[in-house]
């Protein structure tokens, strides 16, 4: 199945206009709730800027100060990952550059692993929703309004229903997941 996780304003954007998103630092049971949610991947496909985001945790030693984030750093770095990128040329850790189509690296993550794939990015998740891939939508509504930035989700040319099955709250911030209704 493929996963689309990632947090946002109450507006639908995942980073404001100066592409800011300093106001979705979790919570630690927040970061608790991420760590057993990438625990339990298979890989993760990630465009070109969340790649280099989240490649400190495979890289900064000063992450590893609590045993929470020690142990989400050993999780992420041992997560194989394909980054999408038109501008990198090698990347580090556990990750490789795509090499074939969105659709074509999805189909073959998919068929790698017995376990849910995450993909993050909007951009990278945007084509995904274009060519309906995305079997499960996973938000974290912050309570913030930033008025314009980086969408949460891509426009659409025709409608995707979805179900809500799942919602949870951390402190201030709202988990909601939604499955594809595929019909």
């Amino acid at each position: 199945m493929l996963l689309y996780s990632i947090g946002a304003s109450m507006d639908g954007f995942i980073a404001d206009r100066q592409g800011a998103f300093d106001w979705s630092a979790p919570s630690d049971e927040l970061f608790g709730f991420h760590l057993d949610r990438v625990r339990e991947l298979g890989a993760h496909l990630c465009g070109r800027r969340l790649y280099e985001t989240m490649l400190v945790w495979e890289t900064d030693p000063s992450l590893r100060e609590s045993e929470l984030y020690a142990t989400f750093a050993d999780v992420w770095s041992a997560l194989p990952k394909t980054v999408f990128s038109h501008t990198l040329e090698h990347v580090q850790g556990n990750a490789r550059l795509a090499e074939g189509s969105v659709a074509d690296e999805i189909a073959a993550a998919i068929a790698a692993t017995d376990r849910d794939i995450e993909i993050g990015g909007a951009g990278l998740a945007a084509q995904a929703i274009e060519l309906d891939l995305v079997d499960e939508f996973r938000i974290f509504r912050y309570p913030i309004i930033v008025g314009g930035g980086t969408p949460l989700l891509p426009p659409v040319t025709t409608d995707l229903r979805l179900d809500l099955i799942e919602t949870r709250t951390f402190g201030p911030v709202v988990y909601e997941r939604y499955a594809r209704v595929r019909e």
